[in-house]
């Protein structure tokens, strides 16, 4: 043998051999690495520029030419056309290979003008025949394999590289079994000792795919079966690693159609990659692992559009980067449960109904069993599903038919959702973070099932929720950002305020906070526009520009995006119509974000309603900006309840315009010109009777005493309005210009609180016994809400604990900018309990 073949005769496998430098390096194509022209110099440039002394290259046949090729002979057993395509595949062929070759190309050309000439003629044979006999068949479907073999080698030939062809169907032996190909190692170890001794070269390109039975005949390794070949060959010539080629950067946490933010894996075991393999990820089949497992070889799946890109090692041992490596979804199921209590401690049930699965030919997918022993279920493909039903009441007829077993229940549209990862070993509560993540995306769980080694959890699910579970399972294991469908209803001055910010932080949040709020719908009073993007950029103009009327229910439609695992519609406009709808969308598992007092204060059966949605849903229903802004007064007075204490009393200043006039309000400027200056600084509402009649106020303190457990309706609440009775129903505009008629009023007022010492101030008051009242009242100069600064807003909650000495929270409580800083805190706090780390 020569120096540069391989030695065949070490029996050990690669794992156990002396460490050495990489001499021999396996490498495998996929047909969209050899896709035309010059997708082949790439590929050739990719091999001449690495260092292995043998480097053995599996090549796939060009992209769609095996599926092509098996289009044509079952066109030609039908009597269909076979012509026309069988031309269109030469043509791109030859046109290749000239292509490729240029002035070199004229003897490749002629080798595959009869290659298509002896195809042609088995077309026509087939079509005599008028059926597609599974010999011809596969030797027709494994031709692509021998043409892009063909094509690489004899480029690598033209640029000067040792390089041999090597023909897989001389070489390998397999046979058909059980459970699926099977190699016959030492006589295909043999034929390949003897074609190296007459082919040394350093460099081989071998046939994927094809190979020859122990008759002689040719076969091919089925689907996958380039890839297996890759294994088989990088076994035969005991190489080091096999590097896989594809278009993508190794082996992904999820499929990347689905969920787009799916990152690529560094490391894998083999048995991670045979579990998400089994279910269905495009990562290797589980078939292409058996000589790469029992030799301990690695194998390295890299982007050959990328090679610098390290891609994922799959070997025996994985890496440490997390609990969960990723997840996949396996469409197209059904859930078959055999129930009845006449199967509780019947030794050989489980046995009597797999045995009647497999005499039916019916595959399982995935079993599942009650410690109860009153069901069995397991999951089948739908295709089988009356198949797999009609077998177990065949079976269990007697019993079916004396009521021992109640039923054989058929589940259809059902997708089964798998975590895998070896790190889910001894973990504690990885399966409680999964479920945690459907639960908060409203996905029931059919079936649930988990192996021993604990590096499986499977959950069989209805395909509707498929992609949206997927989606919050991967960002419950922090594999992805948290995604929002996010909406915003309102878009004036506090909603604007709002969009600015979230535009600001987007990026940020996604990076340090997993999150990903994804803005795909506004809508004002008149328009609104749906986007599925889901960015803020220009978010004004595109509504401006939007031809779409406003329409809550279309608005609510588009949020709830089947693929999206949680939708948020934050409401920052001041309708009653806009708050009717909250039950409705929390009932449904949309989170509600709000300013709007409506809700929060509104008629008490609503206020039940939204309540009696929440705890059946379990959506977030966040109000923190319709009180104090940006100040964290419901949250503070939530803390103090959740943890036990009792609340007292409620006393505070909750309008930011109220507490600006009476912090200004000294008697040495009118009332009336403070009224203006405020109006013009837009302190004001447009109208400041809204401000100063004192019901925006009832309407907070009404929200407080509910959260504290009182239900106060806004009626109840003893109001003092500052407008003369005079002046309410005026228009604004006369309004403003007989302000001073309230200058007497509040002169004497403020005179009188002088003379004793005290100062005038706006309050709103719970007391112990549920009683509210709104009003002017007189405090006390060294009162806490004698020193406020411009529109602060200031609460103090009496409580069990704050007996002596009240709890006070203070601070700016109007503003578009802190409000709208309050309602974005409360999407963060809705982001945490979808699981983002906030």
């Amino acid at each position: 043998m020569s120096s540069s073949a391989v030695a065949l005769q070490d029996p050990r496998p690669a794992a156990e051999a002396a460490p050495q430098a990489l001499s021999v390096v396996a490498h495998k194509f996929g047909g969209s690495s050899v896709a035309d022209a010059a997708r082949y110099r790439h590929v050739a440039g990719l091999l001449r520029a690495r260092s292995e002394a043998v480097q053995a290259t599996v090549v796939s046949a060009m992209k769609g030419v095996t599926d092509a090729l098996i289009a044509l002979a079952h066109t030609a057993a039908d009597g269909g056309d076979w012509r026309t395509p069988w031309q269109a595949l030469r043509t791109r062929h030859l046109g290749t290979a000239e292509e490729l070759l240029a002035a070199s190309a004229a003897p490749t050309v002629d080798w595959l003008a009869r290659q298509f000439d002896e195809l042609a003629e088995l077309l026509h044979a087939l079509a005599v025949l008028g059926t597609p006999t599974r010999e011809a068949v596969e030797r027709v479907q494994g031709l692509g394999e021998v043409y892009s073999a063909r094509l690489l080698s004899d480029h690598l030939r033209a640029l000067g590289e040792d390089v041999a062809m090597l023909d897989a169907r001389d070489v390998l032996v397999v046979q058909q079994v059980d459970l699926g190909v099977a190699v016959d190692w030492p006589a295909s170890e043999a034929r390949l000792a003897r074609w190296r001794e007459q082919h040394p070269a350093a460099r081989v390109v071998i046939t994927g795919f094809v190979a020859r039975d122990a008759g002689n005949r040719i076969t091919i390794l089925g689907r996958n079966g380039s890839d297996y070949s890759g294994a088989i060959f990088a076994a035969l010539f005991q190489a080091q690693e096999l590097h896989i080629w594809t278009d993508v950067d190794g082996v992904l946490s999820a499929d990347p159609r689905l969920v787009p933010e799916a990152v690529p894996l560094a490391a894998l075991s083999y048995h991670e990659a045979c579990e998400l393999a089994y279910f269905g990820a495009k990562v290797v089949h589980p078939q292409t692992m058996t000589p790469a497992i029992s030799r301990g070889l690695p194998i390295l799946i890299r982007n050959s559009f990328r090679p610098d890109h390290p891609g994922t090692r799959i070997a025996a041992a994985g890496d440490d980067a997390g609990p969960v490596k990723g997840l996949t979804l396996s469409p197209d199921l059904a859930v078959l449960n055999l129930e009845g209590a006449g199967m509780i401690g019947v030794p050989g049930t489980a046995e009597r109904v797999f045995a009647a699965l497999r005499d039916a030919r019916v595959s399982v997918v995935m079993i599942s069993q009650g410690s109860s022993e009153h069901s069995i279920c397991c999951v089948v493909r739908e295709a089988e599903a009356e198949t797999a039903r009609g077998a177990l009441q065949g079976a269990f007829a007697r019993e079916l038919a004396n009521a021992q077993v109640q039923s054989v229940q058929l589940i259809r549209g059902i997708s089964v959702l798998a975590a895998v990862g070896d790190g889910m070993a001894g973990t504690p509560g990885v399966a409680a973070r999964l479920f945690d993540a459907l639960a908060r995306a409203r996905v029931n769980i059919r079936a649930i099932a988990q192996g021993a080694s604990e590096r499986n959890i499977s959950v069989a699910i209805a395909s509707a929720d498929a992609d949206k579970a997927l989606r919050a399972a991967h960002a419950g294991f922090w594999l992805s950002a948290q995604t929002i469908s996010l909406g915003v209803i309102g878009p004036g001055n506090v909603g604007g305020a709002l969009l600015q910010q979230l535009d600001a932080a987007q990026a940020r949040l996604k990076r340090d906070a997993n999150i990903d709020l994804r803005l795909r719908a506004v809508a004002s009073s008149r328009r609104m526009w749906l986007d599925d993007r889901g960015t803020t950029a220009d978010w004004r103009r595109r509504l401006d520009e939007s031809d779409l009327e406003a329409d809550l229910d279309r608005f609510t439609a588009h949020l709830q995006a089947a693929h999206l695992p949680h939708t948020v519609i934050v409401d920052c406009s001041a309708s009653s119509r806009v708050a009717e709808r909250y039950a409705g969308w929390l009932a449904a598992g949309i989170h509600v974000i709000t300013p709007n007092k409506q809700a929060g204060a509104g008629p008490l059966e609503r206020y039940r309603a939204i309540r009696a949605a929440m705890a059946a849903s379990g959506a977030r229903f966040r109000y923190e900006a319709t009180v104090g802004a940006g100040l964290p007064i419901v949250s503070t007075l939530r803390d103090l309840l959740d943890t036990g204490d009792e609340v007292f009393a409620i006393d505070g200043i909750f309008s930011g315009t109220l507490a600006w006039l009476f912090n200004r309000y000294d008697g040495s400027v009118a009332f009336s010109a403070l009224v203006r200056e405020a109006h013009a600084l837009g302190y004001t509402e447009p109208d400041p009777r809204d401000d100063l009649s004192g019901t925006d106020v009832a309407r907070k303190l009404v929200i407080l005493a509910r959260e504290a457990g009182r239900e106060l309706s806004l009626d109840e609440v003893q109001v003092e309005s500052l407008v003369p009775a005079a002046l309410r129903d005026a228009a604004p505009d006369e309004f403003m210009a007989r302000l001073g008629e309230l200058d007497a009023v509040f002169a004497a007022r403020h005179a009188a609180a002088a003379a004793a010492g005290k100062v005038l101030r706006y309050v709103a008051r719970l007391d112990r016994d549920g009683r509210a009242k709104v009003g002017l009242v007189e405090l006390d100069a060294a009162h806490a809400f004698a020193h406020l600064r411009e529109t602060d807003n200031i609460v103090q909650f009496g409580t069990r604990r704050y007996c002596n000495n009240p709890l006070v929270v203070q601070g700016p409580g109007a503003g578009p900018e802190v409000t709208a800083a309050g309602v974005f805190a409360d999407l963060l706090r809705v982001a945490g309990t979808l699981g983002a780390r906030v």
